[in-house]
């Protein structure tokens, strides 16, 4: 894989003074030298991992305070970290914060120049491309006017176009987009996705949950500087959502429960698993046609998939939902309870739900056979197993792609009618 991102075990502290700490010699002097050191230290972060792959979008979220805009100015390279490292491969852009960089006294035109050549562009690139930019900001009236007289939605403009047109191959955002109208914030939205769509990897800082959901790959959830959880998008927003819903809010850490699979693996809340867990999912089996427990198929046959669930309390209308996914996360098969018809009571206590695939036609390789169950509204899961039941397909073809099809070659000439690959039946 190609990490263009690579976080290990970052940690940023700041220090925080006494109220009345002295600011010259003589007040410190008169007053005592004990109040010049810091009071306490504060952990903006502590000890965050992760790595990025190239092209991917991550949303980071959390609540204020929790370190989100530290994280993405060390990544920028604005302040060094008390411990761990940030490696970044690629150009930069960056909108760290509404305004930074631009002198207030410089005009509009000048400040691009500024910025665009702090950015890494030559002046001569900057003139090519400062059209564009200004017509992008909708700055034309106001491109020679002092950036003081600018508001915050004109600064948040200018600053967002110069970042988009210097072709970051990295692009940092933090919450900016808010001070923006609505028609701009979706021709910024729609600037993202063309970036994206080229290759650029994209971190975005935002309170924004429905925003992450509906742009980012990824998410990463921070609190009091560490990472809490991170893994899918919904996965990830679901389980902070349902902190304010479920009894996981009333644990700490060290109360999550641990549990394991029937091939060991182990289940630790925000690593593997998701959710309040006021519906626990027990155990997960896959079995063969004959009703067999099988971690490798052949492609085209049957597969069923058993969920034994608990419901330590009534629980109205869940809806299980299963996806199997490739090794590299493409999604290739979705399905849900609710999406096939079937809405299901008011349930308690010990139960199952089976979902039985005729034909599994997808070609050869390691799949991974997720499977979870939420709220009636979709509103947060209760319970969601990511990456943890293996399932390895083999097939006697030499086919590429995601699925396999029942099929068949025919070669008609002069030679004999030859037939190859006929249809195989399951049985």
């Amino acid at each position: 894989m190609s990490y263009v991102i690579v976080v290990n075990g970052l940690s940023k502290k700041f220090r925080r003074y006494h109220p009345d700490r002295p600011f010259t010699l003589q007040e410190a002097v008169l007053g005592g030298l004990g109040r010049i050191k810091p009071v306490e230290y504060l952990w903006a972060l502590r000890d965050i991992s992760f790595q990025i792959e190239s092209g991917r979008m991550v949303g980071v979220f959390g609540p204020n305070g929790a370190g989100k805009s530290t994280l993405l100015r060390l990544i920028g390279g604005v302040g060094k970290p008390d411990a761990g490292s940030v490696t970044v491969r690629g150009r930069i852009g960056a909108l760290l914060d509404l305004g930074a960089g631009f002198h207030p006294d410089l005009t509009g035109r000048e400040n691009v120049f500024v910025a665009g050549v702090i950015s890494g562009l030559t002046r001569r690139e900057v003139s090519e491309k400062f059209d564009s930019i200004v017509g992008f900001a909708e700055l034309e009236e106001f491109i020679d006017s002092p950036v003081r007289t600018y508001s915050t939605g004109m600064l948040m403009r200018l600053a967002f176009s110069v970042a988009v047109h210097v072709e970051p191959e990295i692009l940092l955002i933090d919450e900016v987009l808010a001070v923006g109208d609505i028609m701009f914030q979706r021709k910024c939205i729609e600037q993202i996705i063309k970036l994206k769509a080229k290759g650029c990897t994209i971190i975005l800082v935002t309170h924004d949950t429905a925003q992450i959901r509906n742009l980012c790959d990824e998410a990463i959830w921070l609190h009091r500087g560490r990472v809490v959880a991170r893994g899918p998008t919904n996965a990830v927003v679901d389980q902070y959502i349902a902190e304010g819903f479920a009894e996981t809010k009333r644990r700490t850490p060290a109360e999550w429960p641990v549990a394991h699979t029937d091939a060991g693996t182990e289940l630790r809340i925000n690593e593997n698993r998701f959710g309040s867990l006021e519906l626990e999912i027990r155990a997960v089996k896959l079995l063969n046609g004959k009703g067999l427990p099988i971690n490798e198929i052949k492609s085209g046959d049957q597969l069923c998939v058993v969920i034994e669930y608990n419901a330590s309390q009534p629980i109205p209308g869940p809806i299980f939902f299963i996806n199997i996914n490739r090794e590299d996360g493409l999604v290739c098969y979705d399905t849900t309870t609710s999406g096939a018809g079937l809405n299901l009571p008011t349930i308690q206590g010990n139960g199952k739900v089976k979902l039985y695939i005729e034909r599994l036609d997808l070609t050869r390789g390691l799949y991974y056979v997720n499977v979870g169950v939420c709220e009636r509204d979709w509103a947060y899961s209760y319970d969601y197993h990511q990456r943890v039941y293996p399932l390895v397909i083999s097939s006697d073809g030499g086919e590429k792609g995601i699925i396999h099809p029942p099929h068949r070659w025919e070669i008609e000439g002069e030679q004999k009618l030859q037939t190859t690959m006929p249809f195989r039946r399951t049985p």
